[in-house]
């Protein structure tokens, strides 16, 4: 809570833009890559793939030992530790109704959401070896934005399902282009424990409307999905071993399923962004419900009501480069 207090102190002038619609992804005309960055990192296979794709996965990018580290951090707070005031410690809804908010434990808590106040669990988006990879979709200027740990336990059955969604929803920056996500696997990750599905080339259109799903079971907080979308895009089922790392677009539509194994499927993800991107007003466009229910949940934890904006400026650390316009 100090950290956040002397943030709203100091929190920049808020840099907008002119147009609250402002074009996603503006492309360069130097270049014939319009997803990606020139560096020598990729080679131009793996560029391609995700100029054409919206993603690509990188194989044993963080180490077992690592992933062990992590996976431990989280059941420290599963059984109860002490955490940031600013951390989000979250149940599924069928949890909080079989068992309320009192049980601890592996199976009671399905995702911690913005650790970057926790020294141990915000070295993954510090890593060199990720935030390299990062750089290749931001430019040299990187800041981490958003993060979180899912836990999928078993038996939690249909609740436990992410609908199919884009990120931009919930970000009040742009260009879009210039913003990826790290999302490494924990465990070996499949199609039966809730895997990721990914839309193959949605990241080509523009940013859907959303809400939440209308399913009988009813859908976790902040857990909002694509209200229409192109069925002919080709879903693709990842298949993940422990360490390996999919970077993917923002606009990319995206979501997991229920966990139907006796196991446990944990990943670990940060979403980064160019320090030299600009806030956006959402007001008035398909934002605005994500925003305000953010903003909603922002007052009851801490009792201040903040911009949207502001909510991220807090939220956004420098890894890489120097401070710029975010």
């Amino acid at each position: 809570m100090q950290r956040l207090e002397i943030t709203l102190n100091h929190i920049a002038p808020k840099h907008t833009t002119s147009n609250p619609f402002l074009s996603l992804s503006p492309q360069s005309t130097s270049s014939p890559h319009r997803y990606t960055v020139d560096n020598n990192l990729l080679n131009e296979e793996q560029r391609q793939s995700y100029e054409d794709n919206g993603f690509i996965v990188i194989k044993n990018l963080v180490s077992p030992e690592e992933i062990s580290v992590y996976r431990d951090r989280f059941l420290h707070f599963c059984n109860g530790g002490e955490h940031p005031a600013e951390m989000l410690v979250m149940r599924d809804i069928k949890e909080v109704k079989e068992h309320g908010r009192k049980r601890t434990g592996e199976h009671a808590i399905t995702k911690i959401q913005t650790f970057q106040d926790d020294e141990v669990l915000f070295k993954y988006c510090a890593n060199k070896d990720i935030v390299k990879y990062v750089a290749c979709f931001t430019g040299p200027n990187v800041k981490a934005v958003h993060t979180m740990l899912i836990n999928k336990p078993p038996h939690v059955g249909a609740t436990g399902r992410h609908p199919l969604h884009q990120d931009l929803h919930y970000f009040p920056f742009r260009p879009a282009d210039r913003i990826v996500c790290a999302w490494t696997a924990m465990e070996k990750i499949s199609r039966e424990n809730g895997g990721l599905v990914v839309l193959k080339g949605t990241h080509k259109g523009p940013l859907l409307e959303h809400g939440y799903p209308e399913w009988e079971e009813g859908a976790n907080a902040m857990y909002h999905g694509v209200k229409t979308f192109d069925k002919t895009a080709e879903r693709v089922h990842l298949e993940m071993e422990i360490g390996d790392t999919v970077f993917f677009h923002p606009l990319l539509i995206h979501g997991s399923g229920a966990n139907r194994t006796e196991g446990f499927r944990k990943a670990i993800s940060c979403h980064y962004a160019s320090a030299d991107c600009d806030y956006i007003d959402v007001t008035g466009t398909s934002q605005q419900v994500i925003a305000e229910e953010v903003i909603g949940i922002t007052k009851r934890k801490f009792g201040v009501e903040l911009d949207y904006r502001d909510v991220w400026k807090y939220r956004a650390k420098l890894v890489a480069g120097r401070e710029g316009t975010l």
